[in-house]
Formats: C-alpha cells, structure tokens, sequence
C-alpha cells in the first residue's frame, strides 16, 4: 500500500517518523498548500493519506478513487469531509490520548506565567531596567500566588481531569462547570454560571461546536465578578477575540494565556495581538499538544491504527 503524508513538518525536527507496518510505499512532504488540483495529484496513487491540519474537500476525496484510509495526525476532524468520506467508503481515524501530560503542563506554563507576569519580568532583566532601578529586586507587578485561588474548569475530559490534579497540588480549589443552560448532572459538577461568578481563573479544555463557539463572549465576560485570568488550550473560536480583547482594556479580566486562535497562524488584523505588551498576557503558537513525548506517543498510536487497518483489508 501507498501512504502520503501530507504535512511531515508539523512535527519536530528530529522526531522519528518511520512508515507504519504494511506500507510498501511512503512518500512525505513537509507541507501542503490548501490547492484540490495539487493535493489530488500527490495523492492520486495513494491508499492512504496522513495528514494534521490539510484541507480535505468533498471534491479531493470524490477524485481520488484508490484513497481507503485519512489518517490524522490529530484529534480534531473539523478539517475532513466525514460526510463525503462516508459517501466514498473512505475510513477517517483521528489520534486521541497523546497530550494527557503535555497539554496539562503547558496550561500551567500559560497560567504560572501570567499570574506572575513572567514575560514583563523577563523583558526588564534583559533590557536594563533592572539595572537601572538599582534595587535588589523589582516588583512592579504584582505577583499572584494559585495556592487559595479557585479555578473554574470548562470541558472535563482526560486532560480537564489532569489539570484538576496538578491544580489541587498547588492548593487550588476547583469547579468543574456544567454546559451552560444546564442543571449540575451530580456533585462534581458546578452550575456553568456559578463557576464564572466564582473562578479566580478560568481554564478551557472543550471541543469547538456549534455550542461552544464564542462560549467566551461579551454576555459571559460580564457575569465574571472575580476579574479572572483566562487560559485557553481549547480551540480559538471558543473564545471571541473583539470581546475578550474589550474585557482586559476594560479591566473585567485580568489577563489572557492562550495557545490557540480563531485563525492559525494568528491573523496579523486579529484584536488580540494589541494585547501582547499585556503583562498578563501570554501567547503560544498551538503548540501545547507537541511535547516530544507527546510527539512520539503520538506516532506510535497512529502507526498502530495504520497497521491494523492494513491487516483488516487482507483478512
């Protein structure tokens, strides 16, 4: 069989990528532009395509009739035609359970940063200011410890439950929020409203749908009493930028730590980049999934799906 990967250069140099088991021919590219015509003529003798975030239309899928498998090297499926991959009897695996430990830590990267104002500080030791103040140390923003803080969790899955257990290690108190317009289904869970009234920080780990896209809006914003600092590792459209952008000018929040935006690569006119001086405010370019840990459990989970979906269409 015949496997291309579509985008290689979405892993780190130097992660070791080997074909999976029962491929005879592997050809890698390290990007592919978002073109049908030259998408379909890369793939056109393949069985299977690997693939992370490249666009595959109804129309790359209906032109290539050998195509059996889209593997992505990912867990969100929003860039396939499942529809059409069902209509041309094309299987579709995503990869899930490989960023249980990176996402986790990079959220307290993003929080620890933010709450004590890591990159201002930085930014005053390396250009002289420091110096220049004279002072054995400089404390111009103030610090903010987690232990005692509350946390409000909005998406509960494996790495919303991690992130309970590091939170709990620091001495934070966690809510589990509830979907929102709904009744707490048990004890663990907190009204989706009440955990807005109450989080000292928000973190979000939901999927993207059309339920939470701009679950973080102007209407939300406001009902956070507690000025909170928002960290996003979710999806960037869970959180509408013009009016998370309003709410730290306006001082309803406190800062924003964010690994992932409504445009990837972050649009140049996107409001959020006027934040970036923001002592409490932190980006990172969607890379909290990456660890090379991550990276490697990654490709051993895929090259597994890959195999047996080749023992499977032989048996």
């Amino acid at each position: 069989m015949q496997a291309v990967f579509l985008d290689k250069g979405t892993f780190s140099d130097g992660i070791d990528l080997p074909a999976p088991a029962g491929i005879s021919d592997y050809v890698t590219y390290n990007d592919t532009p978002k073109d049908t015509d030259l998408i379909i003529e890369r793939c056109k003798d393949a069985d299977i395509i690997i693939t992370n975030k490249v666009q595959i239309g109804a129309e790359v899928i209906a032109g290539l009739p050998k195509l059996k498998l889209i593997q992505l090297t990912a867990t969100g499926m929003n860039n396939v035609d499942q529809a059409a991959c069902d209509k041309h009897g094309v299987a579709l695996y995503n990869v899930a359970g490989y960023a249980v430990k990176s996402v986790p830590e990079h959220t307290f990267m993003l929080m620890l940063t933010a709450m004590r104002a890591g990159i201002h500080y930085h930014q005053k030791v390396a250009d002289g200011t420091w110096l220049a103040n004279g002072n054995f140390c400089l404390l111009d923003i103030p610090l903010i410890d987690l232990e005692d803080k509350t946390l409000g969790i909005i998406g509960i899955g494996t790495i919303g439950k991690r992130v309970t257990e590091i939170a709990r290690a620091f001495g934070m108190t966690v809510l589990w929020a509830e979907h929102q317009g709904r009744t707490p289904r048990n004890d663990d869970y907190t009204a989706f409203d009440e955990v807005l009234a109450r989080a000292d920080v928000l973190s979000l780990h939901c999927p993207l749908t059309e339920q939470t896209e701009h679950l973080i809006n102007k209407d939300t914003l406001a009902k956070m009493s507690k000025q909170p600092l928002i960290v996003n590792v979710a999806r960037g459209g869970v959180v509408d930028s013009q009016a998370l952008t309003d709410a730290i000018n306006n001082e309803q929040i406190i800062g924003y730590a964010s690994d992932v935006f409504e445009q990837e690569p972050i649009a140049n006119d996107d409001p959020l980049l006027s934040l970036s001086d923001h002592p409490r405010v932190i980006f990172s370019p969607h890379n909290a999934w990456g660890s090379k840990s991550a990276q490697e459990t990654l490709w051993q989970i895929l090259s597994k799906q890959v195999a047996d979906f080749i023992d499977n269409q032989y048996q």
